[in-house]
């Protein structure tokens, strides 16, 4: 199989499992414990949580590790808004379900929710949430980079306009992390999601990045782990992991980065030297390992399968139900036809894919695209 999928999940990295497995034998103490068996592995979650601080480019004590990227987003948004009792929200038109879900239900509980429009490209429209903001907000968040389309946004801009105007601003970095420079302190928002998983460490682990001075309602209670933002005993293995991968990622994010960009654009070349071909974002800045394309009149999860008998694992970007439904919310907001919005594919590049795979994903799909549909 030749996977092109990494924006959706990523190997296990070999030292990473290597950090993690005295954690599921050996090191079984409790963290919590006072002797000193809990105390080793107390220790040992410290010093992930500094790994994970230094790849996200904030304090150690703002991190507060969750199950994942969804856990960590619902409590950024139910826990400010639990906690302020009431709430008034913005996100962005192409946020990840993980927020999307949690703010609608919000509104449906009395909070007023504003959806920031998008430009044809996938960026959020600054001045729509400087008239939002001027009318009164609590919580804005607005996703790093877009999972589907690799679409940077300006969070520090939109974080600034935030601050002027004394309202919280979250971020989910999960796309991001990992694949650029992330740091928590430059951008100015006060939360910020991360996920274990798509830097290649383990699944179960994600973090949420809290500033010390946002207060939160908890999602679980019954112990004070986590700043008491978290119960319950840490997946331990799962955190040591988290920490060894970002570390790595630390380590070397100028040559992923640099490698990806360089696969991507091999790639973006040949696509659009196929007819028909449309590459989504092609005039933003991009996350350097992530394309989406369609071709109008093709049924993406049709050519989704296709690909995958013949050995690829690629993602679509169209949210449709094998029965029918909508296709993405993020390309219908930005503005794509229905038609071409169906067709959709993502590509994301990882650490072991090469130009070879790139080469061969090319040649195939061209004879899938060119047989009689």
């Amino acid at each position: 199989m030749i996977y092109l999928d990494h924006n959706a999940t990523t190997p296990v990295d070999e030292r990473v499992l290597e950090a993690m497995l005295p954690y599921l034998a050996t090191f079984y103490g409790n963290p919590s414990a006072l002797y000193r068996a809990g105390r080793a592995v107390r220790t040992a979650i410290d010093t992930a949580r500094s790994q994970v601080a230094a790849l996200a480019g904030c304090q150690p004590d703002e991190v507060i590790f969750t199950s994942g990227g969804t856990e960590a987003n619902n409590l950024a948004v139910k826990g400010f808004a639990g906690h302020a009792g009431t709430c008034r929200l913005a996100v962005s038109a192409v946020e990840h379900p993980s927020v999307m879900q949690p703010v609608r239900t919000l509104e449906r509980q009395g909070c007023p929710l504003q959806i920031l429009d998008v430009d044809a490209q996938g960026r959020v429209e600054s001045s729509r949430l400087e008239r939002h903001c001027a009318a009164g907000l609590d919580l804005v968040s607005v996703m790093l980079a877009n999972n589907e389309t690799g679409v940077l946004q300006d969070v520090a801009g939109l974080a600034e306009i935030c601050r002027q105007n004394r309202v919280t601003m979250h971020t989910d970095a999960v796309p991001a992390v990992g694949k650029i420079p992330v740091d928590f302190a430059g951008l100015g928002a006060q939360m910020m999601t991360l996920s274990s998983h798509k830097i290649y460490g383990p699944k179960g682990a994600g973090a949420l990045i809290v500033s010390r001075d946002v207060e939160l309602l908890p999602m679980l209670e019954g112990g004070s782990q986590e700043r008491a933002l978290r119960a319950g005993t840490e997946n331990v293995a799962a955190i040591i992991g988290f920490g060894r991968a970002a570390e790595i990622a630390v380590a070397e994010l100028r040559q992923r980065r640099e490698r990806m960009l360089r696969l991507t654009r091999r790639l973006q070349a040949g696509l659009l030297e196929i007819p028909g071909i449309v590459v989504f974002s092609r005039d933003a800045e991009r996350l350097p390992n992530t394309l989406q394309f369609g071709s109008s009149g093709r049924d993406g999860e049709m050519l989704l399968m296709q690909l995958d008998q013949r050995g690829f694992a690629v993602s679509s970007g169209s949210a449709c139900a094998s029965g029918g439904g909508r296709p993405s919310p993020v390309l219908m907001a930005m503005g794509v036809n229905e038609s071409l919005a169906r067709s959709a594919l993502r590509i994301s590049l990882g650490a072991a894919n090469t130009d070879a795979q790139v080469d061969e994903f090319l040649r195939t799909l061209k004879s899938l695209l060119d047989s009689p549909r």
